[in-house]
């Protein structure tokens, strides 16, 4: 029989990070530090409206692109924020999740062959979203000693004749690392320079612990060439409603909305309604969940001082990306033997690029009880293999 199966989804490779989330659901009283998900419930007032929409029956389609009031408070949102201007009517989409903001951009901009720059270690769908899409990852090694940012000179050094796109994934996931204003200007300089377009991965915008996150597409000439992608999930803990967005150009948001009704139709009508209020009444919400979690970031760094572990102060979204290198196993390795000798789950930094090797990634979004128990566990570990190391 032939093979029913395509080479190229046969040879991507699955996400490193189910692994151990695998083994953690069958393991009793095993700890998780790996989920990238919000520990608190959606607030009530935005759940309320969810269930309203349901009461009122309003369980049909939307337009394709999204509610028009919702479409309204995002473009609202982006003003306020970051006072980005995009019309309503044309610019936006609403997509389910950020993760099929990521896909249709690609598959809407890249031709066969042409290289999509891709920062890593970074979200694990990039590449192979951009292989699915006909592209060519090249991936752009980010650097411990520059926390984590991507600089203009290592942007430069990875443009040839045939880049098309470079994702712009901050602040990031795994590490934290967040782009200052002057990193950007200097990374958008050599994007006007270069004539390459940016797919600008901002779903963890709200959460950021210096400063004030700044979108690349407010620097002069850069909305024009920006894919602008966030969503609900992160900032207003809304993971399983699966909404995100994306803005851009008319004429790349053209296209986009057309792989969208040919594959999705449109987004969940119940989560469409839910958003407008968190939009409208969310920002009390996100403002205490961000107090809380640069409270466990603070209690993290302090904990992996006293316990002699480096890790760079990370200033976004809900990860730290310790360095186990002192220790001479792989990322995966340490992990196995944490999960297996302490029952506490983490992910290994290979899981988001060959460049995360030597790192670990841990979700501080959870309780700080959870955390208080589980860097006890890792404390004990650290020590045991210190100690076995001088003998």
């Amino acid at each position: 029989m032939r093979n029913p199966l395509s080479d190229i989804i046969t040879e991507i490779k699955p996400s490193g990070i189910r692994k151990f989330f695998d083994i953690v659901s069958e393991m009793e009283d095993a700890v998780s530090l790996g989920v990238g998900e919000p520990d608190f419930d959606t607030p009530w007032h935005i759940r309320d409206e969810g269930i309203y929409s349901l009461e009122k029956g309003r369980t049909f389609y939307t337009s394709n692109a999204g509610l028009k009031e919702l479409k309204a408070e995002i473009a609202n949102y982006l003003y306020r924020t970051q006072k980005l201007s995009y019309d309503a009517g044309k610019d936006i989409i609403v997509t389910v999740g950020g993760s099929e903001a990521i896909d249709i951009a690609l598959r809407a901009m890249i031709n066969p062959g042409e290289e999509v720059l891709i920062p890593q270690p970074s979200y694990v769908s990039y590449e192979p979203c951009a292989i699915l899409a006909g592209g060519v990852p090249v991936i752009i090694e980010l650097k411990e000693e520059n926390e984590f940012r991507l600089t203009a000179q290592e942007l430069r050094e990875a443009i040839t004749n045939k880049t098309k796109v470079l994702i712009l994934p901050f602040p990031n996931n795994p590490t934290g690392a967040i782009m200052e204003k002057e990193d950007l200007e200097a990374i958008a300089q050599v994007i006007r320079e270069k004539d390459i377009f940016v797919i600008s991965d901002e779903i963890y915008a709200e959460l950021t612990y210096r400063g004030k996150h700044i979108s690349i597409a407010s620097l002069p000439g850069m909305q024009e060439r920006t894919v602008l992608i966030n969503g609900f999930s992160k900032a207003y803990a809304m993971t399983g409603w699966r909404l995100g967005y994306a803005c851009a150009p008319e004429n790349i948001m053209e296209q986009m909305l057309k792989i969208h009704q040919f594959a999705i139709m449109c987004a969940p009508t119940t989560s469409q309604y839910a958003a407008v209020e968190a939009l409208r009444n969310g920002d009390e919400d996100v403002a205490m969940m961000r107090e809380a979690y640069n409270q466990r970031r603070r209690f993290l760094m302090h904990s992996f001082k006293e316990m002699g572990l480096k890790c760079f102060e990370p200033y976004g979204a809900f990860y730290v990306f310790p360095c186990i290198k002192e220790f001479g196993m792989t990322s995966e390795e340490f992990a196995e033997r944490l999960l297996r000798e302490e029952k506490v789950a983490v992910v290994p930094g290979t899981a988001f690029g060959g460049c995360g090797e030597g790192f670990l990634r841990i979700s501080y979004a959870y309780s700080l009880e959870n955390l208080k128990t589980a860097l006890e566990k890792i404390n004990a570990f650290i020590t045991r293999l210190r100690k076995q190391e001088q003998k």
